[in-house]
């Protein structure tokens, strides 16, 4: 059980780090297949499982040790707000409009280096976990075998 929350906690940080690559790699990109400037995307999560709160309920019935299952990718999702563009006014630009302002994907390349390392902190806190259970997991197997 511990090892699969792990993994998934692990492939979630995985796709996450994806995302913000590619977010990076887009922030000057100015015209997609769609015809408009690249949208910033997001991921967001959603916990796999009972609640703690639904489990405890759960073990008043009966003896079940399980609580939850990890973590999934719900979805990713554009930035589709007002504020998912800059407007910068250069009339002399290819791309500008009528009124000389031409629209550029709003992505701080800062922000999102620190959504990186904060991605990646929680991708090492999941190896940590699973590399700790599975220690406990050949204790436990040494200890039986004696």
């Amino acid at each position: 059980m511990s090892f699969s929350i792990s993994a998934s906690g692990m492939t979630a940080q995985r796709i996450r780090m994806d995302v913000i690559a590619n977010n990076i790699a887009n922030a000057n990109t100015m015209i997609t297949a769609e015809g408009s400037p690249f949208r910033r995307r997001d991921v967001i999560f959603e916990a796999t499982g009972r609640t703690f709160s639904e489990s405890l309920s759960v073990e008043r019935r009966r003896l079940n040790r399980t609580i939850g299952s990890g973590v999934k990718v719900q979805q990713i999702a554009e930035d589709r707000s007002e504020n998912a563009f800059i407007k910068i006014y250069d009339p002399g630009h290819p791309m500008a409009d009528d009124n000389g302002i031409v629209l550029r994907p709003n992505i701080s390349v800062t922000t999102e280096m620190v959504n990186m390392i904060d991605s990646s902190r929680a991708y090492e806190a999941n190896v940590t976990a699973f590399n700790s259970y599975k220690q406990m997991e050949e204790k436990a197997l040494q200890l039986g075998g004696r």
